[in-house]
């Protein structure tokens, strides 16, 4: 990754921010582990009848990182990188969210160049 949008990402590690996205390290903290596990069912469910914004409401509550990860998936397959990297972020998928990460640099910098 370029070493200046490194930096910008750097300033913002820890605020909850990540450039324009916003996002939370930490699930619902009044869930209790049979609360999460019986809505990650649920959100595992609702994922698999295809409705997945249900889904990851849920993920996002109870902080499921593979349902998110499954979920920003769907969103690259639809264009929506920008949402997938704020899940993949969420879910700690460096590997994921640092590819997004390059494709975005690569994007930003061939605009600057044009």
């Amino acid at each position: 990754m370029d070493k200046d949008l490194e930096k910008v990402f750097e300033k913002f590690q820890g605020t909850g921010t990540v450039g324009f996205i916003k996002t939370t390290e930490k699930p619902a903290s009044t869930l209790t582990s049979e609360q999460k596990v019986t809505l990650n069912r649920k959100g595992n469910v609702l994922f698999n009848q295809g409705d997945i914004e249900q889904a990851r409401r849920i993920f996002m509550t109870t902080g499921y990182s593979d349902g998110l990860t499954r979920v920003a998936d769907v969103y690259i397959t639809q264009n929506r990188e920008l949402d997938a990297l704020k899940l993949y972020l969420l879910a700690h998928n460096e590997r994921k969210s640092e590819a997004l990460l390059q494709k975005i640099a690569a994007l930003i910098s061939k605009l600057i160049i044009e």
